[in-house]
């Protein structure tokens, strides 16, 4: 299996991201938002959706991190920031655009009700699998 390398630009770039984001986990500890160049990552063990395709019975993560730029503000609920060995688990990566510009607010519905919420100056977003690949007895099932 190859590793992925993503690029998000626009709302239907981003769902795409979404979608092998979906069920990724990760701790409190491993989000990291540096205001001054406007970057906000994290990194997580993501389910390879994209290797069930094959059907071989095997389930797969991968070690992967994502990035978001031009950040102007981050907001958390649900969560204890401080608790940085909490581990949350990722549902969706949403967008809504403020006003008729690109600007507006990128969304990280986590488990539990908890939301990261991303002001930002416009969609753009990096996925990238940092190597580390294995199997899991786990997948993750919903409604």
């Amino acid at each position: 299996m190859s590793s992925l390398k993503l690029l998000a630009l626009d709302t239907e770039d981003l769902a795409v991201i979404s979608a092998h984001m979906q069920d990724s986990v990760f701790k409190v500890g491993d989000l990291s938002y540096l205001p001054r160049s406007g970057q906000f990552s994290m990194v997580a063990n993501r389910f390879a959706w994209e290797a069930e395709a094959q059907g071989d019975g095997t389930h797969q993560r991968h070690r992967a991190a994502l990035s978001f730029k031009r950040v102007n503000a981050v907001r958390s609920l649900g969560f204890d920031r401080n608790d940085k060995d909490q581990v949350l688990s990722l549902l969706a990566i949403r967008f809504k655009q403020k006003d008729e510009g690109p600007d507006g607010s990128i969304e990280l519905a986590l488990s539990g009700a908890a939301t990261i919420v991303l002001d930002v100056e416009c969609i753009e977003v990096q996925l990238a699998d940092t190597g580390a690949v294995w199997e899991t007895n786990w997948k993750p099932r919903h409604p």
